[in-house]
């Protein structure tokens, strides 16, 4: 049984949140989403906290449950906070740049790599080997930096590419004769 479901949502100051029927939507000062709540859990707002129940108490309602308590309670992160994931570039040469939406991105090719942001993502460069990417979607982030690093994951060898200011590269020893 999930134990997730059973923690409530707290609702910070200066976040509006709407229920009507099975949607959800939440507007904050980053931003504002929506949801649409499965069928099989029940949401209830009281005392400017959310409530997450299944409507039937079984193994997959109560994981059901946990999912949305999960979602919701990262849009109303989102939208009061956002969300943020560093990039850094190792590697001689390897170089990235912001012009409006479009990311331009030096790793070591024969042409450059232009990278479109979406709607709803920001990304800057602070310099030439990182890359911050903000947001109030958490899924929509992270989606976004793995499309980046996966233009050039880091090698176990040298250790060059794209990786997560966080990432650890467990690097391997080259060959002996």
């Amino acid at each position: 049984m999930s134990r997730v479901a059973k923690s409530p949502v707290n609702v910070p100051k200066g976040v509006e949140v709407t229920l009507s029927g099975g949607s959800f939507s939440v507007k904050g000062p980053k931003g504002q989403m929506s949801l649409d709540i499965h069928e099989a859990v029940l949401l209830s707002q009281q005392d400017g906290a959310l409530s997450f129940k299944p409507k039937v108490d079984d193994r997959s309602s109560w994981a059901l449950s946990g999912t949305m308590r999960s979602i919701v309670n990262n849009m109303v992160a989102g939208v009061s906070g956002g969300f943020q994931k560093k990039l850094e570039l190792v590697g001689v040469g390897y170089r990235v740049q912001s012009k409006g939406k479009v990311l331009n991105l030096s790793l070591g090719f024969s042409h450059p790599v232009d990278y479109n942001v979406p709607e709803g993502v920001t990304v800057e460069t602070p310099s030439q080997t990182e890359i911050i990417v903000n947001g109030c979607d958490k899924q929509q982030v992270g989606q976004v930096a793995a499309e980046i690093r996966a233009f050039r994951p880091p090698e176990p060898y040298k250790g060059k590419g794209v990786r997560y200011s966080d990432e650890v590269i467990v690097r391997k020893e080259a060959k002996k004769k």
